[in-house]
């Protein structure tokens, strides 16, 4: 409809139009053009200005920033011929909200024609107008009807009578008929009355019946056409269909309540200000937030009943700066909540512009991140802890993609590598820093990383450019992403120090195994001579016995030779024994081998039977069948065995009430492991003392120097296992240990 309204107005036999206050041009009608031979251009809405007589302009102008009201002025027009005439400019204004001047709108008549109606009787203009009012009516593509003063029907267009299906006669009494609704019809004829008894436009919506039943919204605009006098000579008044602007409006009034609803549901704090900054609106969250109402948080301002003290300088200084400049406006700061506490909130405002650019509305949020922020510090801090624990520890995280070689290193191992921070981390670069002999290693430790995906770990050496070396224990744990891309985590320690410090105890823990050795040297000095004795003994017997049998007649070889046999036999013995002793008190480096640790018990009791008899020990074994090789120092083991046998003999010889039965047993452990005890009926040991028995120079013996012990903890600990104590149920002691079988120590 909004196009037939134009038509109509460019039927009118005047030049209409209608302005802003500030003298802009907002519309004219086709007559004004005609007239004036300028085409309104809306990017140029004060080129109108150029048609009105300079002398005349700045007094229309004045007009248009005059209070609102009816209002009229004579001007003079330039037309298309370059002549001015003067015109009457009649102007009504538009009020907003505000009660100012919204915008005119006026019609400009020439002052001969005025002047011409005037002069007439009163009796001839009516006939006069009749004429033309028909013609114009009919030719007005729109429904437009015609009033006398008093506010009868005069006359209507053949659009009107078409929509609504009646006759003249019929929208006479439109104020009583069903042309408009039953709920609209009160107030359009109260609206109307009070037009015709002031003598003021009036304009009014509401729903009239078209000819077949439906409703639909008009907006009514009437328009009194008045004399000189101010006397109303007729009501002009236009119907223009607005049903479907009036359902835009609803669709929109019901898009706004839904946005109203949405901003008032988030759970954000959601706020709006004007180009000046001052607030102008605020939703319901921040209300119940900050514990005030509207007009009490508005009148006491949010700066200071809102802000955290420490934050509302900066923050509202940064405010008027994007107020300012019309830049958008982020700030971090703390709000007070209800309850007195300070909560972190991210703000964000941005300014809302009209088509020229210019702000018109300011819309913010602030988003509460306390929980975050408090996170964010906490993680800030764990990464300050884990950097300083890095550095204390001297070990490095590392991250490794394998699809695209992507390295990322902590700041700590780029301290151990000495490379610069930030240096773009790559392969080669670490293998430039690898000990040439460790090389391989690499290569190998990147192959299977490549091709298996496994977890791996490895110890390798680093070589420094001022030719220092440091040790390095790597160790990487193999992931995969939602993509099934392959990514390795690690860590590398720097274990140069411990490194120096292993060596240093195991020189240590060599030499104090030596000492343990040779003070066991006198103890087991008549236990070594008696077996010694005995195969020197049958050395003896044996040549004896050959001699004698070379020396009969005939001589008996063959029985002479069986005697060599038996002799080379006990040489064999002895030379055993000499060899066990050699060993044992010698300080050979460490030698591993797989071992049958039965057959190293047979030993151990061959070389101590004498002091074992000499105790009046009872050694019964218990030995496993299924007893799996483990991979060990024979020395060594045979030492632990060794000081167990002799602790348990003497616990048990300081005893006369009991049988010295000592119970040396093997048996297969958990997760093929293999378990020596060696149980006595001795005295056995005060529990209260238990946790000392394995240090050093501790003794529960008067003669003893607290040593063996020790060592021999050392030892099987050195063999990646563990030796303990325990109290029998009966009289003595067990004391037991267990070491890793060959099987498990291949295991990955």
């Amino acid at each position: 409809m909004e196009g037939n309204f134009g038509c109509v107005l460019d039927a009118l036999p005047a030049m209409v139009w209608s302005a802003l206050p500030d003298g802009r041009m907002e519309f004219v009608n086709r007559r004004w053009s005609d007239y004036t031979g300028e085409q309104f251009d809306e990017t140029a809405p004060r080129r109108w200005q150029a048609s009105i007589h300079p002398d005349d302009l700045p007094p229309l102008l004045q007009r248009f920033q005059s209070a609102p009201g009816s209002n009229e002025t004579h001007a003079r027009v330039r037309g298309n011929d370059g002549q001015y005439r003067s015109f009457l400019f009649r102007m009504d204004a538009i009020i907003d909200g505000a009660g100012q001047a919204a915008k005119w709108c006026g019609i400009s008549l020439p002052v001969e024609d005025v002047r011409e109606n005037e002069r007439r009787r009163p009796e001839e203009l009516p006939r006069e107008s009749e004429s033309r009012s028909h013609q114009i009516l009919e030719s007005i593509p729109g429904l437009v009807a015609i009033f006398r003063p008093n506010g009868e029907l005069e006359s209507v267009n053949r659009q009107i009578m078409d929509y609504f299906g009646k006759t003249f006669d019929e929208l006479k009494n439109w104020g009583t008929s069903d042309a408009v609704h039953p709920e609209d019809l009160p107030r359009c004829v109260e609206a109307f009355s009070n037009a015709i008894a002031s003598g003021d436009t009036f304009e009014f919506e509401c729903r009239s019946r078209r000819f077949d039943g439906v409703y639909r919204w008009f907006q009514s605009r009437g328009s009194p056409l008045k004399n000189s006098n101010g006397q109303v000579l007729f009501w002009y008044n236009l119907l223009t269909d607005v049903d479907e602007r009036k359902r835009a409006e609803e669709a929109l009034r019901n898009s706004e309540y839904k946005l109203r609803q949405i901003v008032e549901a988030v759970p954000v704090v959601v706020w709006s200000a004007a180009p000046t900054g001052r607030l102008t609106h605020v939703n319901r969250r921040l209300l119940d937030y900050s514990g005030m109402r509207f007009d009490e948080f508005m009148r006491r301002g949010w700066e200071e009943t809102y802000m955290h003290p420490a934050d509302m300088n900066d923050a509202s200084e940064r405010y008027r700066r994007s107020i300012e400049s019309g830049t958008s406006y982020e700030v971090v700061l703390r709000l007070r909540r209800a309850d007195g506490e300070f909560r972190w909130h991210r703000t964000f405002c941005e300014p809302l512009r009209d088509q020229e650019g210019r702000i018109i509305q300011w819309y913010g949020l602030s988003i509460d991140i306390d929980e975050a922020k408090k996170a964010e510090d906490q993680l800030r801090r764990s990464e300050a802890f884990l950097a300083e624990g890095q550095r204390l520890s001297l070990t490095g995280t590392l991250s490794w993609r394998i699809d695209a070689d992507e390295i990322r290193w902590s700041e700590e191992l780029y301290r151990i590598f000495e490379f610069e921070l930030g240096t773009p981390i790559t392969l080669e670069r670490i293998g430039s820093r690898v000990h040439p002999d460790d090389l391989p290693m690499l290569g190998d430790m990147i192959e299977r990383a490549r091709n298996r995906g496994e977890d791996f770990e490895y110890e390798h050496r680093l070589q420094m450019p001022n030719g220092t070396v440091k040790h390095l224990h790597l160790v990487a744990r193999a992931t995969r992403d939602e993509d099934g891309s392959l990514e390795y985590i690690g860590a590398a320690q720097d274990i140069t120090q411990r490194k120096s410090s292993e060596e240093a105890l195991s020189k240590a823990r060599s030499d104090l195994a030596h000492v343990a050795r040779i003070t066991s040297l006198g103890a087991l000095t008549a236990s070594i001579a008696h077996e010694v004795n005995q195969p020197l003994s049958g050395i003896i017997t044996n040549a004896n016995t050959g001699l004698r049998m070379l020396s009969a007649d005939p001589p008996n070889v063959e029985g002479a030779r069986e005697t060599v046999r038996r002799t080379l036999r006990d040489g064999g013995r002895a030379a055993d024994v000499i060899e066990r002793l050699r060993a044992l008190f010698s300080r050979k480096t460490t030698v591993t081998e797989p071992i049958d640790l039965n057959e190293v018990i047979r030993e151990v009791l061959a070389l101590s039977s004498n002091e074992l008899q000499k105790n009046r020990a009872i050694v019964r074994l218990d030995f496993s069948d299924d007893l799996p090789l483990v991979q060990g120092d024979r020395v060594q083991l045979q030492q632990v065995i060794l000081n167990l046998t002799r602790n348990a003999a003497e616990a048990m010889a300081a005893r006369d009430d009991n049988p010295n039965l000592m119970v040396i047993s093997t048996k297969r452990a958990k997760d093929n492991r293999v378990q020596l005890s060696v149980q006595d009926s001795g005295h056995g040991f005060d529990p209260q003392t238990a946790g000392r028995l394995f240090e050093a120079f501790y003794t529960t013996k008067g003669d003893g120097m607290g040593i063996g012990l020790a060592v021999s903890r050392t030892i099987i600990e050195g063999h990646r296992g563990s030796l303990w104590a325990t109290l029998n149920d009966g009289p003595g002691a067990t004391f037991s240990f267990v070491i890793p079988g060959i099987e498990e120590l291949r295991a990955p």
